[in-house]
């Protein structure tokens, strides 16, 4: 019996998202050493562990990014913004159609 059976211990839980520019903050003041990783870990809100795996990312010279296949925060945003000037161009399309058609029934 391995593996793992897809049942959430907490369902309500939701995972934490961490941007580039924190990773890096964090992993600097954990090289700074001016405090324990233990009490830096609590501080930011994160597992000590998770400290020692983007300092390993950072010195590897790998990215720190977001979760692979989910865009990151700023994509997100950009995304959101792009499709609400969609809808509104689209609107804006709409309501062009409708006045010419108008306006070509009043001239023929």
């Amino acid at each position: 019996m391995g593996g793992k059976q897809g049942i959430k211990v907490n369902p309500e839980r939701q995972r934490q998202r961490f941007t580039r520019e924190f990773k890096l903050e964090a992993v600097r003041l954990l090289e700074f050493g001016q405090k324990p990783a233990t009490q830096l870990a609590l501080e930011l809100g994160v597992q000590r562990g998770q400290l020692y795996k983007w300092q390993a990312q950072v010195k590897a010279g790998g990215l720190l990014h977001a979760a692979a296949g989910r865009p990151k925060l700023a994509d997100e945003s950009e995304l959101s913004r792009l499709r609400r000037e969609n809808a509104r161009l689209k609107e804006e399309r709409d309501i062009l159609k409708k006045a010419t058609a108008y306006f070509a029934k009043r001239r023929g």
